[in-house]
């Protein structure tokens, strides 16, 4: 079979988010606090100066990050040691470089070396970032995150890609598993799954339907006869330099294996809809988003049918130009239906592969110039979509982000909003392991907050983990910034301790 979990040449392309229990007793994790967003970008934001607030302090939206006594209040010592060790640990750059040798040396062949590697892994980095090797485990995860801190947990089943129909419907099965696993949760442990279309259709066809999508965009009386209902999936501004001719039709077993994707997609959409467990379509880079995006908005037209809150939710990058643009028709075309629709917002996680293909065609990115633009297209998004879920609407909106400024704009516009922040329709979402500070200040500020938790064998996870030590090592002097923090938490409780 040709599934790939968390594959391991991630590599060979820009580090991706997101958007990922073990054995032994559950942790709870402590790490990141007020921190930009993590993206692939090159620029650094240059070293803010420490700032403590005073204890007593409280911003005016209501979020607070600046008394971390009381937002690491509920991480025992233990494992808000461990948690800064590890993420210091992320942060080295020669451990990082040498752990991703070790991982793709020959060493992985022996069975002795190999065994007390992954140990190792298990016991620092496995625990730390991911909830567990099957489904089961990563729920007795989230349920211990709960009852802990109060915040909730996105299922993610940590496959990535499947090349054939066997892998993609095996991985369908493991889909459904996952749901059964959320819906064997109290509904205040969870908010929703996570799914990835390249793992249950291929990807060599997911490119053909984009370039075919892209051809009918381009050339209206290019008609494309096994196409569902959708919404939009282009705008003006859309990249388009990937297909340059017209492409060949599907031939009759594409067609057919078109219709078995759609008919997994389906299927766990179903599964969802009866288990009332809403469902993430995660996002990929513009050479296959425009297949996902037809197939995403054709399964919301198909399932989301209650109007008080949708099951389907597609997932919108604010790094790309068009991201806008195209999440305003998406929203014009449902309201014009009258379906529900959920979004995922997040600012992106493919700049370097992007540009590097823009680059050799001879076009432009489609990611923003600066981190700035994709800061501010993010903001705007967030703002259009928290004023539709505001309005009694049946959108449902989760802001994915590891960015303070962000979090406070949304609270402030909450406010102003006058949104009830338990009803569902509004959550926050960050990486289970990172930003831990940013999730407990959303959490005392009222509002619905979950942690993006992947799950899956110890083996198969190494290049997540590998993804999250080049993160934490890019973010440079925030990454510090943040790391102080918990030092400074840890050397409080030392000196209350002895004192």
């Amino acid at each position: 079979m040709a599934t790939r979990l968390l594959r391991t040449n991630f590599i060979r392309r820009s580090h991706r988010l997101p958007a990922f229990s073990p054995v032994g007793p559950p942790t709870v994790t402590a790490s990141t606090a007020v921190v930009p967003e993590i993206l692939s970008f090159g620029q650094q934001a240059p070293e803010p100066p420490l700032h403590h607030p005073k204890p007593t302090e409280q911003s005016h939206d209501g979020l607070d990050l600046s008394d971390q006594a009381r937002l690491f209040s509920s991480i025992p010592t233990s494992d808000l040691l461990r948690s800064t060790a590890v993420l210091h640990a992320a942060a080295i750059g020669p451990m990082v470089d040498l752990g991703t040798w070790v991982m793709s040396s020959k060493l992985m062949d022996a069975s002795v070396t190999r065994g007390m590697v992954l140990g190792l892994v298990k016991s620092t980095f496995y625990d730390h970032f991911c909830a567990g090797e099957d489904a089961d485990a990563a729920a007795e995860r989230v349920r211990s995150v709960y009852e802990a801190t109060g915040l909730k947990g996105m299922l993610v089943y940590g496959v990535e890609h499947a090349d054939d129909a066997v892998s993609c419907d095996d991985n369908m099965q493991q889909f459904i598993r996952t749901i059964e696993a959320a819906k064997s949760l109290p509904t205040s442990h969870f908010s929703s799954v996570v799914v990835k279309i390249t793992a249950i259709c291929p990807i060599s066809l997911l490119k053909r339907v984009s370039d075919l999508l892209r051809w009918e965009y381009k050339s209206p009386n290019f008609k494309l006869s096994w196409k569902l209902k959708s919404f939009p999936v282009f705008s003006e501004s859309s990249p388009l330099y990937h297909t340059n001719s017209e492409p060949e039709p599907l031939t009759a077993e594409e067609e057919r294996e078109l219709e078995a994707a759609h008919g997994r997609i389906q299927e766990i959409c179903r599964k969802c809809q009866e288990s009332n467990v809403p469902l993430l379509i995660d996002a990929e880079d513009t050479i296959l988003q425009p297949a996902i995006d037809y197939m995403a908005y054709s399964s919301a037209i198909m399932f989301n049918a209650d109007k008080d809150r949708p099951i389907v939710y597609n997932t919108i990058q604010a790094y790309l130009r068009d991201a806008g643009e195209r999440l305003h028709l998406a929203v014009q075309n449902a309201e014009k239906e009258n379906v529900p629709m959920g979004f995922k917002l997040v600012r992106g996680a493919y700049m370097s592969s992007e540009a590097s293909l823009a680059d050799s065609l001879g076009c432009k990115s489609p990611v923003h110039d600066t981190i700035q633009d994709t800061h501010s297209c993010y903001n705007d998004c967030m703002t259009f979509l928290m004023e539709k879920a505001s309005n009694g609407s049946g959108f449902g909106v989760v802001l994915a982000t590891h960015n303070a400024d962000s979090g406070r704009l949304a609270s402030r516009k909450a406010s102003d909003l006058g949104i009830d922040k338990q009803n569902g329709k509004i959550e926050f979402a960050q990486l289970y392991g990172m930003s831990d500070a940013l999730s407990f200040g959303l959490k005392r500020a009222g509002f619905n907050v979950s942690k993006y938790m992947p799950f899956g064998p110890v083996a198969t996870a190494i290049p997540y983990l590998l993804r999250r030590a080049y993160e934490n090592r890019g973010m440079m002097a925030t990454g510090a910034h943040d790391r102080q923090l918990m030092r400074i938490e840890l050397k409080r409780r030392l000196i209350a301790g002895i004192a």
